[in-house]
């Protein structure tokens, strides 16, 4: 009890830190994972913010305007870097060269911290003197205190504080400030994107669209290494999982390299489903396979299941319906020298199930004893539709169930409007299977997708009833067959 609540301590700390501030979470997520075994039994809120965000702009209460662009950038739609200049008036000290750094040293806490701004500029009039910046919120009045005083004493150093011009140009403001400077007052500012490799994705509203291709420009020069700024313009496309994007600035090459997890993948942006805020959803359900496990990746998309299941030395059949996933998916297995340890498909995801799973299933499960080591996972990341295609698995299979310890796992994905979205997922998951999963499931939060909108994770292991159909001993087999050919055809098909 003890562990499980200071797992859980960790992980309300860091649901709320940056990507880059994170460095506890993947320790959390191996011990939730050792000490819940293969599937967890209870309900874990996993966030994490793979999100770039823009810094925050250091609010100036006594001269909010400080640090803002020149005001006559209102309203700006083509970048003019230029119009971004500015002077604003910061205490300075007057110091000789020689205690420049004692003086920085002993007056850390009141000296400008500002990033891109020089704190020690020389003095015009004098070449053996040095003005040192100091910061105008922690010295508002433009007279230091007497802790300061005292110590400017010990150094020698006359307290008066002077007058300093400070000129401000566009590559001194932060993203955030450009954008809020030239976006109309009291609408939203862009605050961040989703980071792809050399893409930077936003998803930008209506009120931000006369301005996208500035504001592509301002993420583009703000962040090292971006050099092509999209914008998602159409919803995510349930049947191959991609959308139409329009590039707002950089080069118009959309194919791209990612790490996630030590592993490389190479994609195309703009034909394959890739979302970088899932980096610890994979990481936690491929921590839960052991060596000579079997998963089947319904939805593979390129491979951020199957790739590291396979690096982990489990059996891996994946599967997507876009044929470009199939291809990105073909190549980073090679990239990554699994492609002996991947059975790839291109096919519709019941299909895939009907057809290699139940193959696969048929042929491995009645071996397997009790002892067997041996777990098949199944993973649906299809969010928008998995849930209600869960009875795909109703008589999957014929003949004598297997042992309840080597029952297929099921990882399901689903979207979550509810005000309880893990009994909304468990409720939907029933009615596709047919039977109540109380006390045999568990449900983890993966993350925010919008406002009152959760995706998350039903985890649980099909029950033998649901699986399994018992012959009749009086059906001939071809009839059986007739049978199960009608009703394939009847229901309805599961894209990936």
């Amino acid at each position: 009890l003890w562990k499980w609540g200071y797992c859980a301590r960790l992980l309300k700390t860091n649901n709320f830190r940056t990507a880059a501030s994170n460095t506890s979470f993947p320790a959390v997520r191996m011990l939730l994972a050792q000490l819940s075994g293969r599937v967890p039994g209870l309900f874990v809120a996993v966030k994490k913010n793979t999100f770039f965000t823009m810094p925050e702009t250091v609010e100036d209460k006594t001269n909010p305007e400080l640090y803002l662009p020149h005001p006559g950038v209102r309203g700006m739609t083509v970048l003019n870097r230029e119009a971004f200049k500015r002077t604003v008036v910061v205490p300075a000290l007057k110091v000789k060269k020689e205690i420049v750094s004692s003086v920085l040293k002993s007056l850390k806490q009141s000296v400008l911290q500002r990033p891109g701004l020089k704190r020690v500029v020389e003095d015009p009039e004098d070449e053996d003197s040095r003005f040192v910046i100091l910061d105008p919120h922690k010295i508002p009045e433009f007279s230091l205190g007497e802790p300061e005083q005292q110590v400017l004493k010990q150094l020698s150093v006359h307290p008066e504080v002077s007058r300093y011009h400070l000129e401000l140009t566009y590559e001194n403001f932060k993203a955030e400030e450009i954008l809020r400077a030239v976006l109309p007052e009291g609408q939203d500012v862009t605050s961040g994107f989703s980071r792809v490799g050399h893409i930077a994705h936003l998803n930008l509203r209506d009120h931000q669209l006369p301005y996208r291709h500035l504001i592509g420009q301002v993420i583009m020069d703000k962040n090292p290494g971006i050099t092509c700024v999209v914008n998602k313009t159409n919803i995510i496309d349930s049947t191959y999982r991609n959308f139409e994007m329009e590039v707002l600035a950089g080069e118009n090459n959309l194919v791209t390299k990612v790490k996630e997890n030590n592993i490389a993948y190479e994609l195309d942006f703009s034909k394959v489903y890739w979302n970088p805020r899932l980096s610890t959803e994979h990481g936690r359900i491929v921590e839960l396979l052991q060596p000579g496990d079997v998963l089947f990746d319904v939805c593979a998309g390129i491979g951020p299941f199957a790739i590291p299941a396979a690096r982990r030395r489990c059996r891996v059949f994946a599967n997507d319906l876009n044929p470009d996933s199939y291809t990105w998916l073909l190549h980073n297995c090679k990239l990554n020298k699994v492609e002996t340890k991947v059975k790839a498909f291109n096919m519709d995801g019941r299909d895939f199930l009907r057809g290699p799973v139940r193959e696969e299933l048929s042929k491995e499960l009645p071996l397997l004893e009790e002892e067997h080591k041996t777990a098949f996972h199944i993973v649906m990341n299809l969010p928008a539709l998995a849930v209600e295609f869960l009875d795909v698995f109703r008589h999957l299979l014929v003949g004598e169930p297997c042992s309840p310890a080597c029952l297929p796992t099921v990882h399901c994905y689903g979207f979550s409007k509810h005000s309880n979205p893990a009994r909304d997922i468990q409720e939907r998951a029933e009615a596709s299977l047919g039977t109540s999963l109380a006390g045999r499931c568990s449900t983890v939060l993966v993350r925010n997708v919008a406002p009152n909108k959760e995706m998350l994770c039903l985890s649980f292991q099909i029950p033998a009833d649901v699986l399994y159909k018992r012959p009749c001993p009086d059906e001939a087999k071809p009839a059986s067959k007739r049978l199960c050919t009608s009703q394939d055809s009847s229901e309805e098909k599961l894209p990936s």
